[in-house]
């Protein structure tokens, strides 16, 4: 889910303004859940919301029913915040719900009525609808919509998926969300609550998560793909879906499987169906869900995403190996990738940095002389570690480098005599349009440039990334990226996009977007 941009996303600070203390990252946009079988149905969610909390900070809601009614509760703030409160708890009756975290867009405010699961009322019962991911023909299909006589509620482009769905003509809503998702175009995974059933559906690219779960399960088989009927039987449990495994893994629930690229599941009174309603297509899964975006303790299609970390930055100390005293992570997106890069490199591994977990993300900064602490709300030099030493300073990617050039500053502070900076993954030269809080081309430091260029702006006595081919090694494909059949969707480091950009090449300006942006 993101709001209606289709540019690349900015902080919304005027220029010069200072930077969040985390704006210097790539930010997934959204984290979903949904569960069907449970008479704690919304503590169940809540509990997913939780695990999922590193994909969306700004706000978080939930939608349950009942049998006979849907209960909603939306806010801004943290799942800690939002759900706190046992009478709201209460209040969210019912087998079934289906929750999601909304990221920020740093630097800028948004509504509660942006704030998901959207739910409204149709010609055939309640719908309620969660999104990540973003739709690369948004605007256009907005603008054809409001000339028809619909009146937008959000400026969230998964509004537009809802309008469609209401508007088609087929007979039952889950065929209905298919008749919309076949004519927008872009990366999304979906859970959607309907008066019978829970529904999950996934692009046929498969750029963003989603897997299925079992809670309180019998044991059985894990279910079939494409089977004739329904799957199992929720009797002995229910069915999760999420994000990502960690949610899981929260509760107790047993993982099953991804849901396919291009796949729906409908899980009811009878069981879980599958069918596979779209054409099918070449498989895109955004390799930045290894790099950085999911937790590590989670399954990412099939692999570990701490191993593969790890491996991320064993390849990095084969290709770009420096004489050095010790490996240093950058906390905490940094610490897989040190830990590979130190094993492979044969050094000492030490924590000379240690971040501050309890900085919130809406730090205020009143003076000029706290703004100039900068990454001191977070992070803090452990100078035992590094004083007289050459360092290795490893982290997942650079985006801006504002963030890197103040680490290294630290780092020097503390006394090391060299800072060689690695990172995990290639240069960010690209935005994403599919679902990641992504600065301007022209913010991105790799795209401004070359490496020389870079190092003299970070400060370090060398600088070296992870190649593309090696990112795809430490990700499962053992003979690098195949430039006619790339197995992820690498558009941020390649610019190679997978899913036609239509608003963004259809001629709408930037006025025209930051009018959509000021409705927030």
């Amino acid at each position: 889910m993101t709001r209606f941009r289709p540019a690349a996303r900015t902080t919304g600070a005027p220029p010069g303004a200072p930077q969040p203390a985390d704006g210097d990252r790539l930010r997934e946009e959204c984290g979903v859940f949904g569960i069907y079988g449970s008479p704690a149905a919304a503590a169940h969610t809540a509990l997913g919301l939780h695990a999922l909390q590193h994909r969306g900070q700004e706000a978080a809601g939930l939608v349950a029913f009942d049998g006979a009614r849907f209960h909603v509760h939306r806010d801004l703030g943290l799942v800690s915040d939002v759900f706190a409160d046992q009478a709201t708890m209460a209040r969210l009756e019912g087998h079934a719900a289906i929750g999601h975290n909304r990221y920020a867009t740093a630097g800028a405010g948004t509504l509660l009525r942006n704030v998901q699961p959207i739910f409204v009322e149709t010609d055939m019962g309640g719908l309620a609808l969660a999104h990540n991911g973003n739709l690369t023909n948004a605007l256009g299909m907005r603008e054809r919509l409001v000339s028809q006589g619909a009146i937008f509620q959000s400026t969230s482009d998964t509004e537009v998926i809802v309008h469609l769905a209401a508007r088609s003509a087929m007979g039952s809503m889950a065929a209905r969300l298919v008749d919309a998702l076949k004519q927008v175009v872009g990366a999304w995974s979906l859970v959607a609550l309907v008066e019978d059933a829970l529904i999950g559906v996934r692009d046929p690219l498969g750029v963003r998560p989603l897997v299925l779960g079992r809670l309180d399960g019998d044991g059985g088989a894990v279910p079939a793909r494409n089977g004739p009927g329904p799957e199992a039987p929720p009797a002995g449990g229910a069915f999760v879906l999420a994000s990502e495994s960690c949610a899981l893994d929260i509760m107790g629930a047993r993982f099953l499987r991804d849901i396919a690229p291009g796949e729906m599941v409908r899980i009811d009174g009878r069981g879980l169906h599958s069918s596979f309603p779209f054409a099918a297509r070449r498989h895109r899964f955004c390799i930045f869900e290894y790099v950085y975006f999911s937790r590590p303790d989670s399954l990412v299609e099939g692999r570990d995403a701490y191993q593969t970390r790890k491996g991320m930055g064993a390849e990095l100390a084969r290709e770009s190996g420096v004489a050095a005293d010790v490996v240093v992570p950058v906390p905490d997106s940094g610490v897989p990738a040190a830990l590979g890069y130190a094993e492979a490199a044969g050094l000492p591994f030490a924590l000379g940095i240690v971040r501050n977990h309890y900085v919130g993300r809406t730090f205020i900064q009143p003076t000029e002389t706290v703004r100039h602490l900068g990454v001191k709300l977070k992070h803090n030099a452990n100078r035992s570690a590094l004083a007289g030493k050459r360092v290795v300073l490893v982290d997942d990617s650079i985006v801006r480098g504002t963030t890197s050039t103040k680490i290294v500053a630290m780092v020097r502070d503390a006394g090391a005599v060299e800072v060689h900076m690695r990172l995990a993954s290639p240069p960010t030269t690209h935005s994403c349009f599919y679902g990641v809080d992504t600065p301007s081309r022209e913010e991105l430091l790799a795209a401004r440039l070359d490496l020389e260029g870079m190092a003299a702006f970070i400060g370090v006595d060398s600088l070296a990334f992870l190649s593309v081919d090696g990112l795809y090694r430490a990700a499962g494909a053992p003979e690098g990226r195949d430039a006619d059949r790339p197995r992820y969707c690498d558009a941020c480091l390649t610019g190679d996009y997978p899913l036609p950009l239509v608003d963004r090449d259809g001629g709408f300006d930037r006025r025209q977007l930051s009018l959509l942006e000021g409705l927030d």
